[in-house]
């Protein structure tokens, strides 16, 4: 029986990468400072249609990070590397208006 939903491949290297980047997102300033070059590294491993898969990946963190109410995300990603930030912020700008509008509005005042 054939499936009529497409499944998601991911090759080892997209694997590795994104591991390393969760931990790397993960982990305080000085743990990550020491982290940045496997991540650096296992970036350079993806095509480019797998950077771009990444960086869909890491807008949707940055959302769910803001919804947290955590420190922002794409900054950190911009100064790890400064094309993969430029892209997941290019694809946060491309994710569902009502998310993208919620950006600057789902901040708590008080309770």
């Amino acid at each position: 029986m054939t499936s009529t939903i497409a499944e998601l491949t991911l090759s080892g290297p997209y694997r590795h990468a994104q591991r390393n980047l969760a931990a790397w997102l993960e982990h305080g300033h000085t743990l990550a400072r020491r982290r940045a070059f496997a991540v650096r590294v296992a970036l350079a491993a993806l095509s480019a249609a797998e950077r771009h898969r990444i960086a869909r990946w890491l807008a949707w963190l940055a959302v769910a990070a803001e919804s947290r109410l955590q420190p922002p995300l794409l900054p950190r990603i911009r100064l790890l590397d400064a094309a993969l930030g430029q892209a997941a912020e290019d694809a946060f700008a491309r994710l569902p208006v009502d998310i993208a509008a919620k950006r600057a509005d789902n901040r708590r005042l008080s309770a």
